[in-house]
Order: structure tokens, then sequence, then C-alpha cells
């Protein structure tokens, strides 16, 4: 079967479903590959190079659909290209299937499987095909570059011999796939950052990145974003209260405002809203990435952007992986190879469409003159978010019951332990010719052992680690040995004893300093 990809005919798109690397992969599976004339170009991608790679070179685009059995592009496709379908040929690219009736009842006319790839189901097998995933990563990265391109300072501070300059304060609202790419581009870049997610389970990674998780002051039980797919859920209405009260508190304070978030098959919620716009200072910048989708920010103008009256500057563009074209289409042709992979299990260049596995049949939108979405829910929803078993609380008398039993229990063991040593040193002591004296002083010997180990063992480990709090305890008993023997008549007795205290006293001190220091390098001041 042959694979092939036209040039993308939606208006500023750069980008390109495969590339020469990804169609050497592609003929390992068996396929032979072809594309459209000048269709990588604007990524970077020569005819010459696709040539090399052992590519067929179409020159039109009616030939190419004709000729191949698999298409794979990257833009929805036109009512023009699906007309171009045939039963049997399958259409790998960004569909839109919920707001797209119309192209996929055209696809189901016309008999052509569809695989949507913003269908991709969120779960770790799918993550090699996870297109979303791979343009949201390039879109939040880039969105901090437009941000520093709009901004009139440096991200990190610095001070020179000119003055002093502060590090700008960034918020990412939205810490999915293109929120954490913000975060650590901004953080690389010196820029003092929060973020803001509805999830927060997700707070654990953004201070990971070294960005500071924003926090609200409200008590409600929220969604596992697990049981969504991976996606945010709709909050309720005290919860975006308190969400907006928290960004106007930020708003006069904050530089540059990324926003990305989105909710599947919704329009995009309006999180910073006009006032909030108001109170930020001039020359701040905003960069919404769900635009698209009627942004996420009052004043955001699709494709455009716009600075309001006091000087802030709203970038509501929705090409950000467009403007990176060789590194999008390098990603996106790899998730198209591993969907490949998925699709051709024998690597005999041929179609195994099996609705049967869970990634292609989520991602499948149209098969055998059928549609086919929605797709059946991820099944990682029903293992998303484990309720923890209940502890159930004593009453006093059952913690009497349960603290008498304990209490039992370690007095036989200390007994048990007692009447084998006293047995042990019994049968020492019936050995024939064992001196009196060797009696006397292995009897203080046991003693001092077990005293000894009651007395460390009990210890509070209130330092730093139980080792350490163990071996001062010890050090401290040599102490009080080494005090008693300093007051013995013997010159030599008294040397040693002093020295004994002199490096105890130096062990248990040096642990408390060292445990000083590892404290401090966990502490921000």
């Amino acid at each position: 079967m042959k694979i092939g990809t036209p040039k993308e005919i939606f208006e500023g798109e750069n980008r390109v479903a495969m590339t020469p690397d990804s169609a050497k992969q592609l003929q390992k599976l068996g396929y032979d590959c072809a594309i459209e004339t000048g269709a990588g170009a604007a990524a970077g991608f020569s005819d010459a190079a696709y040539e090399a790679a052992g590519v067929e070179i179409i020159k039109t685009p009616a030939a190419l659909w004709k000729s191949v059995d698999i298409v794979a592009k990257v833009r929805q496709p036109s009512e023009t290209e699906l007309k171009r379908m045939t039963a049997g040929k399958t259409l790998i690219s960004f569909f839109n299937p919920a707001g797209n009736e119309e192209g996929m009842e055209l696809a189901k006319s016309k008999g052509a499987n569809v695989i949507a790839m913003e269908m991709v189901p969120r779960i770790s097998r799918a993550q090699k095909m996870d297109a979303l995933s791979s343009m949201a990563n390039i879109a939040g990265y880039r969105a901090v570059i437009e941000a520093g391109n709009n901004f009139g300072r440096f991200f990190t501070g610095q001070i020179t011999a000119a003055g002093k300059v502060p590090p700008a304060k960034v918020l990412v609202v939205g810490a999915g796939v293109a929120g954490l790419a913000a975060i650590g581009t901004s953080t690389s870049l010196g820029a003092i950052t929060y973020a803001f997610d509805v999830r927060p389970e997700v707070a654990e990674q953004v201070e990971s990145m070294g960005a500071e998780f924003v926090y609200l002051d409200f008590e409600e039980e929220q969604q596992d974003g697990a049981a969504t797919g991976g996606y945010a859920s709709v909050q309720s209405e005290e919860f975006r209260n308190a969400q907006l009260a928290k960004f106007r508190e930020l708003a006069p304070e904050i530089d540059i405002v990324i926003t990305t978030a989105l909710i599947p098959n919704r329009p995009a919620p309006k999180l910073w809203l006009e006032d909030m716009v108001a109170a930020m200072k001039p020359g701040s910048v905003i960069v919404d990435l769900a635009a698209e989708r009627g942004g996420n920010v009052e004043g955001t103008v699709m494709d455009e952007k716009v600075v309001t009256e006091n000087g802030v500057t709203i970038v509501g563009y929705t090409d950000f992986p467009s403007r990176m074209a060789a590194q999008s289409s390098s990603l996106y042709a790899t998730n198209i190879r591993h969907m490949m992979s998925d699709l051709t299990p024998e690597k005999d260049g041929q179609v195994n469409h099996d609705m049967e596995d869970d990634v292609i049949r989520g991602a499948t939108v149209t098969f055998n003159h059928e549609i086919t979405f929605p797709p059946p829910p991820p099944k990682v929803a029903a293992i998303a978010a484990q309720k923890k078993p209940e502890v159930k609380e004593l009453t006093p008398e059952e913690k009497r019951a349960q603290e008498i039993a304990e209490f039992k229990a370690q007095t036989k063991n200390q007994v048990t332990l007692l009447a084998i040593g006293g047995a042990l040193v019994l049968g020492v002591g019936l050995i024939p010719d064992m001196p009196a004296s060797f009696m006397q002083h292995f009897i203080v010997f046991v003693l001092s052992v077990f005293i000894g180990f009651q007395v460390i063992w009990n210890v509070a480990h209130s330092l730093h680690t139980p080792l350490m709090a163990v071996t001062n305890a010890i050090s401290s008993i040599i102490i009080l040995g080494a005090l008693i023997q300093i007051g013995s008549g013997g010159f030599l007795v008294t040397v040693l004893a002093a020295l004994s205290v002199f490096m105890a006293g130096i062990n248990i001190f040096g642990g408390f300093m060292v445990t000083r220091r590892m404290l401090a390098m966990f502490q921000k001041s």
C-alpha cells in the first residue's frame, strides 16, 4: 500500500505530515511513500530531500489523492479534499469531529476510514501518537517566546552598573501539556513563575519545575483529571468565583499571563476578565492559547495582536506550532508513524484497522460506511480515582482495650527475651572450672548491653535522621562513663576518659551542625 501527504491548503499553515526521516521509517513498515511537490518547503524540507529518502514526488493534489491508499495530513480536510476519498481509503489528520458533522457524513458516504489525531485517547500506551500533546508542547514554548518578544524587559533579574532590573513575574493559567511547557520555558529564562490549575494533583508537577502553584481558599471535592481523560472538568460557580477573586488579587503584580485552559468540545472559559486586564501594569503581555475557541481573556481577537488602552498587549495567535514548522512537522510526522505502526502490526505494508484496539477505536471517527464518533469513554476512567478506605474511629473503650493488648504483647516479648538471656547466663555458669571473677564481669556486661539497648532504642528521633539520633545517644553514654572515670586516681585512665569526652562531644555537636546545614538547603531564604 502507498501512503501520501498533500500540501496543506489552510492559509498560513507551514507544517507537513511527512518528513524525510519519517518516510524512511514508514518504508520499513512496508509502505511506499509519496508527497505532493512543495508540500514540505514551508517547513524546510525540499523535494530533493524527499527524493533522497525514496519518496515519490507527485505534481498535483488530485493525482496524489487518487494514487495513494492512505492520506496523512495536518489540518482538517476541506470538502474538496474529502470528495477525493474513495471506499477503503484511510485518512489520518486533525478532523474536529465534534464540530465537523458534515465532514463525517461526507466521509461516511464515500466509505472512507477517518482517524482523527486529536481523538487519540490520553492513556500511557498512546502517548507516542498523542499529536495534541506534541503540538501543545510547542505552543506552550512558543507562547513564552512570543510574550518575550512583546515584553519590554528581561525575564531574569539583573544587577548591573547601570542599575537593578527586577525579574518578570509570569502567571500560567492551566497546567496541562502547553502550560507545563510554558512553565519550563519561563523558569529557565529566569522569571518568577506562578501557575494555576483546577486539578490540584498537578501542583507537585508545577512545583518540581521551579514554579509556585497558586492555591485557592476554597474547600470542595474535585474530580480527578484522569477520570475525564486527562482533561480539566467544568467547575462549580462557587469555585469559579473563588478563582476569579484570586486572579483579581494577582493581576496588578503580574507582568505576563499565559492562558491555556480548554475543555474538549466547549467554548474556552473566560478566566481573565476585562477588569483584570485593566488592573495590569502598562507594558504587560497576555498570550491567549485558547483564542481558537473564543479565548480565555476578554478582549482577545483571534489571530491578531491588540493593545488595550492601558498599554496591555493581548496576543491571540492560533498558529504557534506553525511558527516553528520544522520542529512541529518532525513531531507530528513521528506521531503519524507510530499510528501507522499500530495499524501495521505485521509490518507488511497492509493496514489492519482493528476496532478492538483501544487506541485505534478511540481515534476512528468513520469506518466502513459508519460514523463511529463519539468513541466509548477511556477505560482509565474506571480506575482513575479510587476512594481511600475509611478508617473506623475507635471508641475510648476500644482504644483502652487496644492499648492493654499491645502492652501485654510487649511484656510477653520482653519476659521471653529475659528468660532466654537468663538461661544462657545460667548455661555459661554451669560450665566446669569457670572462674568466679569471669562470671561477675560477664553478668555486668550482659546487663550493661541490655540497659544500653533499652536506653538507645527509646531515644526520640528529634534530629534529622534516626541514625544520627542513635549515634548521639551512644556518644552521651560514653560521656557519662568517661566522666565517672575521670575522678579515678590513675593518670592514664583520666587522660583516656578526657579524650573520650572530647571526641564524643565533637560527634554530638558536629551532628547538630550537619543537621542545621542540611535543613538550610531546603529553605528558600
